[in-house]
């Protein structure tokens, strides 16, 4: 008897402590309701509710990525298995390339082992098929968000496949490193094949993902080179800090050099859920937050407007949890929890909502939040809830 309960023991600490219990949240009981049965490869809407043609049926590989990260979050790993396998499809069934990129969009639903439909409309006016221009380009903020969802899911994989999937990724990414100025990485391709043009601007923002994503990487395979691809990111973030507004510029212009000084939220609260950062340098950005970007009970986007933004507030909500301020995160988790939809997603924003920037496809058209339904929303509110960091895949802060 003492020899068996030795040998239980034995097998208990080698396969370390049980998994953590996960509380079952309305965001997360919306994801997975989301996706449904069954076990096929599938992305989901970006924004399910609307009727606007050029979003109707539309699935952002952001929304995506950020959805199966939460779902791992929220104890749904099978679940976002399935978003997982659509990207790696996507991946290796692109109708067009074959080097390692994904595109900004695809056609939500089901997906197979054929070349990927990608969004589109049928255009009176252009008596044709038009697909978007920034659907059917490769930004490489997303395409680290996709390495982010596939490093999540190869945490707990028997096999590589989601790293190798990862690495491909990756390698397309290193072509738009950037020896100019603070050096980085380049926003990306916008456009359809075969000659997309180069975006030679900078984005802290993606620069801070690409950070997180290299660094996850170069743990997963042991290759030391993706960990100098990760650093060569985070020390353009580092150098958008500004002291003059003790918060970071949201990236360069055109020339890769010369700042935006445009003040953004994401480019605040990513760079600290995913680089290293001292407390006073934390709680110098959370100031610069709260005192130029409150809006009502949480945040706005950008500085360009005042406007609630559901998805923004949770990833403040989220950073303090992980900071240990929960106090100072309920009334966030409270507000958030005000723009669930009947459906039980979440409203993008509180009301049409501008950001400070132009539409990718289309310049002379601000790019806004509206309220309607909105899966990155969903996806963060069940980050934030989950207290789960999608930059480290884990419970923590780097």
């Amino acid at each position: 008897m003492r020899c068996l309960l030795l040998l239980m023991l034995g097998l208990l600490l080698w396969a370390g402590p049980p998994a953590r219990a996960v509380e079952a949240t309305p965001a997360c009981a919306y994801l997975a309701r989301a996706l449904g049965d069954g076990d096929a490869p599938r992305f989901l809407p970006s924004y399910p509710a609307t009727q606007e043609r050029t979003l109707k049926d539309v699935a952002f590989l952001y929304d995506n990525a950020a959805a199966a990260i939460a779902l791992v979050g929220c104890g749904e790993r099978q679940k976002a298995a399935r978003i997982g396998a659509a990207i790696l499809l996507a991946l290796g069934h692109d109708r067009h390339w074959r080097d390692g990129r994904l595109r900004n969009a695809y056609l939500a639903g089901p997906v197979r082992a054929e070349p990927l439909k990608l969004p589109g409309w049928w255009g009176m006016k252009e008596n044709r098929w038009v697909e978007d221009r920034y659907q059917a380009g490769s930004d490489t903020g997303n395409m680290a968000w996709a390495m982010l969802a596939l490093l999540v899911l190869d945490d707990g994989a028997q096999d590589s496949r989601y790293r190798d999937g990862a690495a491909r990724i990756g390698g397309w990414l290193t072509r738009r490193r950037s020896e100019a100025g603070p050096g980085g990485f380049t926003g990306g391709t916008l456009g359809h094949e075969p000659a997309p043009v180069t975006q030679s601007w900078k984005s802290t923002e993606h620069n801070a993902d690409l950070a997180a994503a290299f660094a996850g990487l170069a743990r997963a395979t042991g290759d030391a080179r993706w960990q100098g691809h990760g650093a060569w990111a985070a020390r353009f973030v580092r150098a958008m800090w500004r002291a003059d507004c003790r918060c970071h510029a949201a990236g360069t212009g055109a020339d890769g050099v010369t700042p935006n000084p445009l003040l953004a939220l994401d480019a605040q609260v990513w760079p600290l859920l995913a680089l290293p950062h001292d407390p006073a340098r934390r709680e110098q950005t959370l100031a610069a937050v709260r005192a130029r970007l409150s809006a009502s009970d949480g945040f706005s986007y950008s500085a360009a407007a005042r406007g609630f933004w559901t998805e923004g507030t949770a990833q403040v909500a989220l950073l303090l949890r992980l900071s240990g301020r929960e106090a100072e995160a309920a009334p966030l988790l409270r507000a958030v929890a005000r723009q669930r939809a009947p459906d039980g997603g979440y409203y993008a924003a509180a009301t049409t909502l501008a950001t400070g920037f132009d539409a990718d496809a289309d310049p002379a058209q601000p790019r806004r939040y509206f309220r309607t339904p909105h899966l990155a929303a969903a996806a963060w509110a069940a980050l934030a809830e989950q207290r789960f960091n999608p930059f480290t895949r884990r419970r923590a802060l780097p």
